[in-house]
Order: C-alpha cells, then structure tokens, then sequence
C-alpha cells in the first residue's frame, strides 16, 4: 500500500482486535496489516441516511430500514433457552416490536424508556405483529463515529470471523478505525497529468470514499479512480514486460525458409492454408527473423488449423539447425499431437518423439540421449519435458498447447533450459475475450486464426430435454447407417450423492441396450481408465471398430475424428458455455453435416438457459467467450483463476462499464511508457516504487 511502515503494522495493535482476532482476519481475509485492511473493499453500502415510519415497516419487510423512537416497553418471556427480550418501541405514531433471543440482560439493562434510539434491521411478520430480530440500536446524538456514517458499508465475512466478533458491522468499526489513524498519511501513487486528464478522486479521498462515503456519487467515483488504479497498474506492468522482451531479451534468429518447409509445403502439406494460417506464419516468420526472442499467443477456434500451422513453424526452425518441442497439458493431448504430426510429416526426414510420465523407463534411456545429441529435432510431451533430465541440444521453438493449464513457472523452466531462451508460441483453442486479453496476457504480442478450413459446414446445435430420449436414439441409429459416427459426453464418471445427474456408467448400460451388439460396438473413455485401456478404446473409435464413444470430457481437446458427425452432451447444463462450444469443436471436421445435442433436464436455472440460447444461437468461439464472461466472470474462464493473474478486487472485466476502464488504462499507460520507457522522470518516481512494490513477488519478471 505504502511504504510507511504504520501501513505494514499487524491488524493486532488495533484496538479490540488481539492475537486472537487477528490470526483470523489473516486465514479468512488476507487481513495481516493496516494496509489490508484499507483494501478489503466492502461489497454495498446500506443507506442510514433515511428514516422510515413503524407504519410503513410492515411495507418493507426484509429490508433494512431505520427508524427513530422511544421504547415502551420491555420484558423477558419464556424460560431457559426459549427466553427472549421483546420490547415495544413507538415511532410516536405507530409500534412494532424488537425481538433478542441471546445477550438478554445486556439489551435488557440497555434500554431506558427516557432516551430516543435510532433502530436498524429488517423487519418482518410474526404472528400478524412487525418485529425486527436483534436490531442494531444507537442513542440519537451519541457522539460517537457512528453517528457520522450514512451509508454503512457491508463486508463479507465467515460463520467463524462472526464467532469471534467479526461481522460485517465490526469489520466496519475497525476499518473506520483504520483510517481515522493512517488516513493523513496516504500517498498518491498515479502523476498528477493522469489526474487531472481523466478528473479522477485523490487517492486519500478514494479510499475514504470506498468504505465510508457521505454521498453514493461520492462511492461511485472512489469506486471508479481504484478500479482505474487496479488495472492501470496491471496494464502498465504487463507493456512494460513487453517492452523489454522486445528490447532486451535477445532471441535465436533464423535467416532462412529452409528445404524442409519448402518441400512440405509445396509437396506433403495434405490441403490448402487458409489466408488467415498464412498470415499468422508470416508473422511468426517476421519475430523469427528480428533477433529478439519471440512471446506470442496464437488463438484459433476449434478446427482452425492451428497444428497444421505450428508444424509448418517447426519446419522452419529445424531448418535453420534449431530443436523444437511441443508441451500439452494432458498425456490424452499430447499423444493425439504426437499421432497427428508424425502421419502429417510421415514423408518427411524429420525425428519425432513423445516424452510423457507414461514413457517407460527403457524407452527414457534411448530418448534422453537422442535429445540431447539432437538427434530429436521435434519432442512432443506433457510436463514431463521441463524435468531436469531433459536437456536439449539446440532448443530454438516452444510451442505450448492451452496454455492456461500449465502454471507460469512451470512454462518458464522450459524456456530456462537455454543460455538464450527459445521462441515461445501459446496456442489456445479458447477464444479470449478482449478484456481479458489486454489483461491476462497483455505482455504477449497475438496473433489470430479466424478463419475456418474451406468445405467446412456449420454445425447444427439442437436442444432437448431428457425424455426426448427416444427421438435422439432414433436420429443417433439414422446418423449411424449412413456410416458416421458419434460422442456422447457426460459430466460425471460415478454416482454423486449429491448431484442427480446420468453419469458415465449409468449411460454405458442405457446405451448397451438401445445399441445391442453385433450391430453397434461401443467405446467407454475417462480420466480413470488405465492410460492403456484408454488408448485402445480411443483408437477403436478413431480408427472405425466402434461406432459410439462415451466419454468425460477427457475428450474435450485433442481427438480427430473427420467421420464423427455427432456430439451429444448429456446434462449439458453442467458443463460451462466454453466448455461446450469446445465439445462441439470435436465434429464438424469432415465435409459431411455435423450436429451437436445439447440434453438436459426440465428445469434450468436462467443462466442454463442462457448457454443453452447462446449455443443455439452462434458458432462463433469469440462470441461465446463474450457471453461466458458475462455469465461466469473471469474466475473461471480458461483457468484464469488458477494462472494467478487477475487479482482485481474492484474491476469486473465482464462488465461493459469496467471494460471501458481498461480500454482507458491501456492508453494512459502506454502513453506514458512511450514518453519515459524506464519510468525515470521525477513525476514517474512514487509510480515505479508502487510498480515495484506492487509485482515484486512475481520471481518469473524482472521488473526493477
């Protein structure tokens, strides 16, 4: 937050908090210092600005509202641990009651039928009377910093925070404490010409604002300036980054095309590029040639060609004397990647090898030493390539296969092998939203693949419920005699006590009996299948003997199967829209018509609706990243979450509003890189240090 050293201090030294209550704001909030705290935003404010009538309580029920009184009455009825307090209090008008169930005597000797209260809660109905359940009570003209909080700010805590003292209201009193100790000592952290330019609130004030504000216009610009904040930071952090791999990270270059492409391309290469794979090569081809190491995200839809694209690349770097390997997040992935490109380069004098953590040990010994003479020239794997005992020759190009998978510091122990690092390719068969792209990956150059192979036909998405059950076998047998083939996926292997849904196993015997053998063979694949077992079954599919394939979604990515004309995706309301649209990316690749049947039960849930309308409704991969982000936000979108690289505590990226921010962001920060690349202006000082401060605990930059 700063570098005061009030801000680092323990939450413990604030007053009624303790060792106790500390160790628990820490393991529930992240709350360790004064800085923390001023950073645990609260999610709403409730308005104590207005007062309503006992009278129109019975209109407001279960909402908050306040109302100024005097107690009538007061008693205690009931016996043991039925006993309540309930007081009658009167606006002067009308009455309601208030109602304790616990701190009996405490509220009891509170209450004095000579003093006016302020009463807040939410009333509700009881036996034809209005009650409020343990109100918050105040003494009117209490001169106590409550009294100045009109719009009480609402946090987020936990049954055990609320255990010990820790609800939303106390929360409150200790950030408002919080602030009232370091608030003169908050320091800018953006130049002033920002400030001034988009007439943002002082960063003092925003933090004031955020938790404790006069006015909700007043919120709503602290909210705007530290959402601001948030991103310019991240964005400022992330051009940089780009700035100096562009600049200072020096990078294998290769003069030449090369015999190898040329003789694929123009002799081997199975159909025509399309102008967008092209493109894309040709600007690979320029980073391969500028002498400094290339960091480019390659996305592609389902079907693109984005393969066929990175082998081409791969040629390329083999014939200027390089290594090239590829990492996949699964063994299912990587053998499908190594299948494909071996047959697509069958022709070609090129050595292709696969290195997973099912590689046997006699077959490690022979691979081990070919990779490092480099004999390999392209080494096809999971994780298994950034063990230490993989060590290259010649490693020039890294293509890394959904990328989201990977954590950063494994995908940066590949590029560490060598004294220079190689040319790094992220290829993604998820589309990125923009947002989340000017974000997540913003020190990445990208480059696009938005264009489908030519004879391609869009794929049909159809919707039924469960007890069309009859009308889909009926269309899967048609599909079937006409010699195609078909997936059906489910959301579950085993039985789940708590969801009702058809898993695997059920559906393997339910479809046992709608397609008896001889006449239809089946496979069964998922993620606990021995890794042999698995591939015989996929291989069965793949190559013809089976006619169905069931399957989890280990199936999701990686199986290529041109005859497959259907998916069907049972209770597809489970599966996120994403993850759908890439289930639907398995059919569609050969010339005839493809279809995708999305089951489900009777009842969704509107967002369930929503995905299914949205399937129904577009093919288009980076329209359906759009709506997921709206529907999901960005947490669980291609594993945004886990890579660690949004942590926005304000900014929601899947609102258009906040989309806007960023937009805004972008330009202020490479504004002012553009104007002073090393942040070392005197007006660029507290920014740099805040820089610093900020990412310092990102190991993988260097950022100094």
């Amino acid at each position: 937050m700063q570098n005061n050293s009030v801000f680092s201090t323990s939450v413990k030294f604030l007053k009624g908090v303790g060792s106790r209550k500390a160790d628990i704001l820490e393991k529930e909030f992240g709350i360790s210092t004064y800085a923390d705290f001023l950073t645990y935003y609260p999610f709403k404010h409730v308005d104590k600005s207005k007062f309503y009538s006992c009278l129109q309580a019975a209109q407001m029920l279960n909402t908050d509202i306040q109302i100024r009184g005097h107690i009538v009455d007061a008693k205690i009825v009931g016996e043991g641990a039925k006993s309540r307090l309930i007081a009658l209090f009167s606006d002067g008008i009308s009455e309601i009651e208030l109602v304790w169930f616990k701190s009996l005597k405490y509220w009891s000797d509170y209450l004095r039928k000579d003093v006016i209260y302020i009463v807040f809660g939410r009333p509700t109905a009881f036996n034809h009377t209005i009650n409020i359940s343990h109100p918050e009570m105040r003494i009117e003209n209490d001169d106590t910093q409550k009294d100045n909080i009109p719009f009480l700010p609402c946090y987020i805590t936990s049954e055990k925070a609320k255990k010990s003292g820790l609800d939303s209201l106390n929360i409150s009193k200790l950030c408002y404490q919080v602030l009232s100790e370091v608030h003169q000592q908050i320091l800018e952290n953006l130049p002033t010409s920002v400030l001034q330019q988009l007439h943002l609130m002082d960063r003092r004030n925003a933090l004031i604002n955020i938790h404790f504000p006069q006015n909700m216009e007043l919120n709503e610009k602290a909210q705007y300036r530290l959402k601001f904040e948030e991103v310019f930071f991240m964005q400022l952090f992330m051009l940089r980054l780009k700035r100096m791999h562009k600049e200072q990270s020096n990078g294998y270059i290769f003069p030449k095309v090369g015999s190898l492409f040329n003789e694929f391309y123009y002799h081997h290469l199975p159909f025509s590029l399309t102008k967008a794979q092209e493109r894309v090569i040709k600007e690979i081809w320029a980073d391969f040639k500028s002498g400094k190491q290339m960091n480019r995200l390659l996305q592609g839809d389902v079907g693109s060609g984005k393969t066929i694209t990175a082998v081409m690349l791969m040629l390329l770097a083999i014939g200027n004397g390089y290594q090239t390997c590829l990492m996949a997040p699964t063994e299912i992935l990587a053998m499908q990647h190594y299948k494909s490109i071996t047959k697509v380069l069958q022709n070609m004098p090129v050595k292709v090898e696969l290195l997973t953590g099912s590689t046997k040990k006699k077959d490690r010994k022979l691979i081990l030493p070919a990779i490092e003479n480099g004999e390999i020239q392209i080494l096809i794997g999971t994780h298994a390539l950034v063990e230490n005992s993989v060590v290259f020759n010649r490693l020039g190009f890294v293509v890394i296969d959904e990328q989201h998978r990977f954590g950063v510091e494994q995908r940066a122990k590949l590029w560490r092998k060598n004294i220079i690092p190689p040319h790094v390719l992220i290829m993604t068969a998820t589309p990125i939203p923009r947002t989340l792209s000017m974000t997540v990956y913003g020190d990445l150059e990208v480059s696009k693949i938005d264009e489908l192979p030519a004879g391609r036909k869009q794929i049909i998405t159809k919707h039924l419920y469960q007890n069309h059950r009859q009308q889909l076998t009926h269309f899967l047998k048609s599909e079937i005699a006409k010699g195609r083939q078909i997936y059906v996926v489910f959301p579950l292997i085993k039985e789940s006590e708590t969801m009702d849904f058809r898993n695997l196993m059920e559906g393997y015997e339910a479809f046992k009996i709608d397609f008896p053998e001889p006449q239809y063979h089946i496979s069964c694949v998922h993620g606990q299948l021995p890794t042999d077992e698995k591939e015989q079954q996929m291989q069965a599919f793949v190559s013809g003997q089976t006619q169905i394939m069931l399957a989890t979604t280990v199936i999701e990515v990686g199986v290529d199967v041109p005859n497959a004309s259907v998916m069907v995706i049972e209770n597809a309301e489970r599966f996120g829209l994403s993850q759908l649209h890439q289930l639907r990316g398995r059919v569609g690749r050969g010339a005839e018509q493809s279809y995708c049947l999305l089951v489900t039960g009777v009842k969704l849930t509107d967002v369930s609706k929503k995905r299914i309308k949205a399937m129904i409704n577009t093919t288009d991969g980076f329209e359906i990243a759009n709506k997921d982000l709206q529907l999901r936000g960005p947490g669980d979108i291609a594993g945004i979450k886990q890579s660690g690289a949004l942590n926005f505590k304000l900014l929601d990226i899947a609102n258009e509003k906040d989309a806007s921010i960023i937009d805004i962001a972008y330009k202020q920060a490479a504004s002012i890189l553009a104007q002073d690349p090393e942040l070392s202006l005197p007006q660029h000082a507290l920014l740099k240090k805040y820089l610093i401060k900020l990412f310092k605990s990102k190991t993988y930059y260097k950022i100094g």
